[in-house]
């Protein structure tokens, strides 16, 4: 608190009894009399509060004081010799205005190292910044006192008091403190004890000052707007609530008709506006629990949490936030944990029932699939003499960022190898669902492995697999080196198709052509397809033409008709 002038009043008790150790020839004010008043007050470690002479300047705090008891001189405090010297300022008049001879309280009251002055300010802080603000209590009371010293003295001699509100010694006839230890001994004491802890504080290292709490304002926490102090925000739920009963007011016995007994319709609209306040306020309320109880005000950990989820699993979490006022913070979590396991199991179906229709029998050939998929989604569309738009290049597609999700390790191809390095010797095992053997990793595993090869496909025959295609080579035909790191869409071709090409010295854009038109031709007709009809369609070479239809027929795209 920074100086200034205080106008609260005070009772002394020993203002009259020192007034009455100096004779009758002071004049004194019956209303007057005893009362104290602080003025020109500068808070500090040493002093506390300090009296200044209004004349003089002078510090009168540890000295006697006169004190003018005019009611037109309020706060006029004059030192010992400018009184004496009659001195006057402002609308003083020493000889007809009253006056008081304040003397200074260091005398032990409650117990032996407070005094009578310590004990007022003390609870002069405490009505003036509350219970619980001993840093400023302190400050209040001066003389080096320390927050923890001003607080355990209160807790000690008042709470602890066994004539609680009072202390032991309130009795004013108890005046053992006073005549063990006198005036002049205590206050020789207390200026001792001063002195040693302003040298203290003289040699103690320099230190940042440790600035007190601020004020709780919307901007000291992570939401802006929020008052941690106060536990309110700056823009409350229906903020406007409480315009519409501001100005309303209620009277004893207003409002009742003396005649039928019953209510105005004045007080029947006010009943129902206060009705609607209230309903408002129970909303606030609820809405203050539930970002209460789920931390919704930790936004940091809240945010850090939401960026380590995926895109589908944040949507997913933001669609369940609207069941957050019917759960507590616990079962909510739970309950979101839930949705994300069965929506990262939903989606390893799928997945699984794409490498099925793939036919992929394996995880780490899904896995293969996968990467090789996600490239050719990022690699731009190719431009050649083929194309229709040729001449247009598509834009190149920015690269998206993967975040490893849940799907993926309930799809991990280290599942069945995991599995199958735990055992030396696996007897044989029944075939088991896929989904059942990745989506639980941490379960205990079965005896036998599970290959690769027996997850999601039937074991067939080796007498039931179709014999290889052998292709025959041409006359005079030199086989065309395929390359994929130069040849365009070779990544599209099976390894019987590479060969295919090869033999008959085909690109693998033109052999997509032509296969696209044989496929097209052979649906019109059902799936059949005859010999001559595929060697117009395809326009080449009649040789190059019917090997390529009997490939056909072998793979089972189209049937010979």
């Amino acid at each position: 608190m920074a100086s200034g002038t205080c106008r609260k009043r005070r009772r002394s008790p020993s203002a009259g009894s020192s007034l009455s150790d100096r004779g009758s020839s002071e004049q004194l004010s019956s209303d007057d009399m005893g009362v104290i008043k602080r003025k020109n007050i500068v808070k500090g470690n040493e002093g506390g509060l300090k009296y200044i002479c209004d004349v003089c300047s002078a510090d009168i705090t540890s000295t006697v004081r006169i004190r003018c008891a005019q009611a037109s001189c309020s706060d006029y405090d004059l030192c010992v010799p400018c009184f004496s010297k009659g001195e006057t300022s402002r609308d003083h008049d020493p000889r007809t205005h009253p006056f008081s001879v304040i003397e200074q309280h260091s005398i032990p009251i409650y117990t032996r190292d407070w005094g009578a002055d310590e004990e007022l300010l003390l609870l002069e802080g405490l009505e003036v910044y509350g219970l619980g603000s001993w840093s400023d209590v302190a400050d209040h009371v001066g003389g080096f006192r320390t927050k923890e010293e001003v607080r355990d003295h209160y807790i000690e001699t008042y709470i602890q008091s066994s004539k609680f509100p009072l202390p032991e010694n309130a009795d004013p006839k108890d005046l053992r403190l006073i005549e063990e230890i006198p005036r002049e001994k205590f206050q020789a004491r207390k200026k001792r004890r001063i002195e040693e802890r302003k040298e203290a504080a003289k040699a103690a290292p320099p230190a940042t000052p440790k600035q007190k709490p601020t004020a709780s304002v919307p901007a000291c926490h992570e939401v802006q707007g929020y008052m941690p102090g106060r536990l309110e925000f700056e823009v409350e739920h229906h903020n406007e609530a409480e315009e519409a009963v501001q100005s309303m007011q209620f009277d004893p016995g207003d409002g009742i008709d003396a005649r039928t007994g019953k209510l105005d319709p004045e007080m029947e609209l006010k009943l129902l506006v206060m009705n609607i306040y209230n309903a408002r306020l129970t909303s606030r309320a609820d809405r203050k629990k539930i970002i209460f109880e789920h931390e919704l005000l930790q936004y940091r950990r809240n945010n850090n949490l939401d960026k380590k989820r995926t895109k589908e699993e944040r949507d997913l979490h933001n669609k369940a936030k609207s069941f957050a006022r019917m759960m507590n913070h616990q079962d909510f979590e739970c309950f979101t944990v839930n949705l994300e396991y069965e929506h990262n199991l939903r989606q390893a179906i799928t997945q699984l029932q794409d490498w099925r229709q793939m036919r992929i029998g394996d995880l780490k050939a899904g896995e293969k699939y996968e990467q090789e998929k996600q490239i050719r989604a990022q690699r731009p569309a190719p431009t050649g003499s083929l194309d229709r738009a040729g001449g247009i290049r598509a834009p190149k597609p920015t690269a998206p960022v993967e975040t490893p999700s849940a799907t993926t390790a309930l799809c991990a191809p280290e599942i069945p190898e995991r599995l199958k390095a735990s055992h030396t010797q696996p007897p044989a095992q029944p075939r088991t669902s896929i989904l059942h053997s990745s989506t639980n990793p941490t379960s205990t595993p079965t005896k036998g492995p599970l290959t690769n090869g027996n997850t999601n496909i039937p074991s067939t025959p080796s007498s039931q697999l179709k014999p290889k295609y052998a292709m025959p080579a041409l006359n005079g035909t030199t086989p065309l080196k395929l390359a994929s790191e130069s040849t365009t869409d070779l990544h599209l071709l099976t390894r019987e198709e590479i060969d295919l090409c090869s033999a008959l010295r085909l690109r693998p854009k033109p052999y997509l052509v032509i296969k696209e038109g044989l496929i097209k031709e052979a649906m019109k007709s059902g799936g059949g397809l005859k010999r001559k009809l595929a060697k117009e369609v395809c326009k080449i070479d009649p040789s190059k033409s019917t090997r390529i239809f009997d490939f056909f027929v072998h793979a089972g795209w189209i049937q010979k008709v």
